[in-house]
């Protein structure tokens, strides 16, 4: 669902508390919900999901309020939330904050060239057949803790010089910050796409917070679908496959924007906080 805009948010070794605790779950085949899948669940980017406290490291989570497409809200303390959104869906789907087996969600890949190595589309793909593109299979949380609803990693870094860029190069689309749901948003003045080479490198965010970069966040249908006032645009796609195809050591050639990374020292973070990179292993990994 649609997220929130946070000043000031504690960091743990499993990213940032109360960050994709939730997830909403079809019973009938174990999967988690993605609009990645635009037709099952496109309705989840009609949505916008809040803490109704802010969440503290170690206790309990507070209960999350859920603003329907109608205004409507429900929540997670609510004894008819999966009526609800069951509703919404139009089949029976489930909120939770438990993985199901496999934690697997299907993802739509768009038939843009340049946005997936051919050989993962077809490596990934499952049987059936959708309108917007190739149908997969895939896992969530692959370098994030087990049980953990995040794509890839728990934090996923971007900077504003990059979208900046793309719009510049291509001005008839918004390349917005809640297209690419990142967790930090680095406001600087760098090179665009400076995120390509920080695979290896370490980042500081304040006085605390220390991450390690994993590598290029690769982009999907995500970033095309409307949610809030962005309408769709297949161009926001189509754009980063032509200006930031970047390899990535054994995965192949994807269509990137932004960079994800790993918790190596827990810490607070907020707004306006300096951003240090680790310039030994920064050089390390552009050499």
């Amino acid at each position: 669902m649609l997220g929130e805009r946070l000043e000031v948010a504690d960091v743990a070794d499993a990213g940032f508390t109360g960050d994709r605790a939730h997830a909403v779950i079809d019973p009938a085949t174990g999967k988690v919900g993605s609009a990645k899948h635009p037709r099952l669940w496109g309705a989840l980017l009609q949505c916008e999901a809040r803490y109704l406290s802010p969440p503290d490291a170690g206790a309990p989570l507070p209960p999350v309020r859920i603003t329907l497409p109608d205004g409507d809200e429900t929540g997670s303390d609510d004894p008819d939330v999966d009526e609800r959104l069951s509703a919404l869906f139009g089949r029976p789907v489930q909120l939770t904050t438990v993985a199901p087996e496999g934690n697997g969600y299907l993802a739509v890949w768009p038939d843009i060239d340049g946005v997936v190595p051919d050989d993962f589309r077809e490596q990934s793909a499952v049987e059936g057949t959708d309108p917007e593109g190739t149908l997969t299979g895939l896992s969530l949380g692959l370098a994030s803790p087990p049980g953990t609803f995040f794509d890839v990693a728990a934090l996923h870094v971007l900077t504003t010089a990059t979208l900046e860029r793309l719009g510049e190069l291509e001005p008839a689309s918004r390349f917005a910050v809640p297209r690419y749901r990142p967790n930090i948003v680095i406001d600087a003045t760098i090179e665009p796409f400076a995120e390509n080479g920080w695979s290896g490198a370490g980042l500081r965010f304040g006085d605390v917070l220390t991450a390690s970069v994993l590598i290029p966040t690769m982009r999907c249908i995500m970033t095309t679908l409307a949610q809030g006032e962005l309408p769709r645009d297949n161009g926001v796609l189509r754009a980063v496959a032509r200006h930031n195809r970047v390899e990535i050591p054994g995965l192949g050639t994807w269509s990137c924007v932004g960079a994800y990374a790993t918790v190596t020292a827990p810490g607070r973070v907020q707004l306006g906080d300096e951003v240090v990179i680790d310039e030994a292993a920064y050089a390390r990994a552009r050499s």
